[in-house]
Parts: C-alpha cells; structure tokens; sequence
C-alpha cells in the first residue's frame, strides 16, 4: 500500500513505519521539503503519487501548556498547525479523492462525563490544544465524505530519542528520583503505541469511515500509573506523592492551563472489529520486554 503521511517521524508515526515497512511511505515533512503550512510543497505528492491509497495526518501542536499561552489567537503556531494546516491537507484529499484519517486527541472533551466517552459524545473541549484539534476534526468531516478521525490518549512507547512520552518520564523520574506529586482524583487512558499502529493500519486497510477511539483498554489514575510503573520496574513506591487537582488550582502558579478530570475512553467501537488493545499492565509489560 502506498501511503502519503504528516508527522510520520513524530512519536507515533515513526513507530507506525517501524511496524509496517511493507507500506510505501510518501512523508510530507519539512526534512523532506514539505510544509503543511505551504500547499504548494504538497500538491506535487498528491500528484507524482496517484495511486497512494490514503492520507494519515499525525502533524500536530501537542505542546498543551505552549498552546494555552497562544489561546485565542489564530495566527498562533498552535491554530496554524492545528486548524490550517489540517484544512490544507483535507483540501488536497478531497481534490485528488483520497481516504484521510486524522490522528485527534482525547483532549477535545471537557472531563467532566462520568464514565468512558464514546465516539457519540459530543466534544467540548476547556483549552486551547483541544479547542484547535476539535477545529481540525470539523473541517475534516465537513469537506470529507471518506474520512476516519483517529483519537489517541496519552501515548507510550519503549523508545523515541526525539521526545519523552509520560511514561517515559515516569521511569526516568524515578530512576533520578525527582518524582513530582500524581493527581489521584484524575482519570486517564494510556495506550501503548504499538496498538494504535496497528489500529490505523486496520483503519487504511478496510476505509472505515467516521469517529474511532484507538485507545487502551483500562483507565486509571496517575497516580496508580505511577504504582504500576513502580511495581513492574522494581522501583520503590514509597516516592510516590499523592496531590489532587484542587491541589494544583489552588497552587501559585501563575496562568496554568484547565485540566480535565475524566479523560477516560472507550475503545469498544474499534475492538468489536476485530483490532486488540491493551490494558495498561499488558501494555507495561509489552514496553519493559522491548527496552
């Protein structure tokens, strides 16, 4: 299968590529002379490569905190990457007539449902990130019929030189023991990046169209994360400091950005079609054989 991507170096992508060299990859990267800021560096792709059977759009601003300080403003790198450079890309597909999946992000819910959100809630997102990402997931099911929007949750991976993923950072707190407090009272989605790869190969290979969450199969605190983390790596627990997410509000930090409380998903879309995640202690397990 040939297939034209953005952020194909990026966290997740790369190890997309790793997985599935039996792909033709066509990366719309600046390393490559690309820029999705610039549609005219991308046209010629879409062109020289006709039978490119889909586009996946990973490219992203993931930096949360940096893009609460850009908040409201659309000429901010975050809204320009997010938003336009999304609609450059959904501009291209639906010219040339090609399938995209969108690589989103949990972030575009507030929080505050109680229990898992499914792909029929509807996003509301509390900062900018989200707000830019959910602007990205509106343009694409506005202009585009043959789509798939790909949420992903906190991400991890046993190895990426370039950024360090919250489970990475977890291990490498401990082992200099510089451990910050853990939230108790929030809830999160680890998912292993190995699964969301395969997740968006299943995605390219049979079109799905519409919402899927490709995300972990359990959900927990960070600080239980951080439990499970100590426990598999022969860490000692007793590091580990319990905060709330009053705790941080009520800190003096200055212009910190809104946290969501619940950010639990629910994965039983994609895996009622046959495609597997796991759960955070399969998923542990996975990256500790891989280091």
């Amino acid at each position: 299968m040939e297939i034209i991507g953005t952020g194909l170096s990026g966290l997740v992508g790369s190890r997309f590529v790793e997985l599935f060299p039996q792909h033709q990859f066509h990366d719309l990267s600046r390393h490559s002379g690309h820029d999705i800021l610039k549609p005219s560096t991308l046209e010629p792709v879409f062109i020289n490569h006709p039978q490119a059977s889909a586009v996946i759009h990973l490219a992203a601003f993931t930096d949360t905190r940096a893009a609460w300080q850009q908040r409201g403003d659309k000429n901010g790198f975050c809204y320009q990457l997010n938003v336009t450079g999304t609609e450059n890309i959904v501009n291209l597909c639906k010219k040339y007539q090609k399938y995209l999946i969108y690589v989103s992000t949990d972030f575009v819910f507030d929080g505050t449902k109680n229990g898992p959100y499914t792909e029929t809630d509807t996003p509301h997102p509390i900062e900018w990130y989200g707000e830019t990402k959910l602007r990205g997931e509106q343009i694409v099911s506005t202009k585009l019929s043959d789509f798939a929007i790909a949420r992903i949750s906190f991400p991890y991976r046993a190895s990426y030189d370039l950024k360090k993923d919250l489970i990475r950072r977890i291990i490498d707190d401990f082992q200099y023991h510089r451990l910050k407090p853990f939230f108790v009272d929030q809830t999160i989605t680890p998912t292993f990046i190995d699964d969301i790869a395969t997740g968006i190969n299943f995605l390219c290979q049979e079109q799905s169209t519409g919402i899927f969450h490709l995300v972990g199969s359990s959900f927990s605190s960070p600080y239980d994360l951080a439990r499970e983390i100590a426990l598999l790596f022969d860490f000692d627990p007793r590091e580990i400091r319990r905060s709330t997410l009053s705790d941080y509000f009520n800190s003096s930090l200055p212009n910190c950005r809104p946290w969501q409380k619940n950010l639990s998903l629910s994965n039983q879309k994609i895996t009622s079609l046959g495609v597997r995640f796991s759960d955070l202690n399969e998923g542990l397990l996975r990256l500790k054989s891989q280091l």
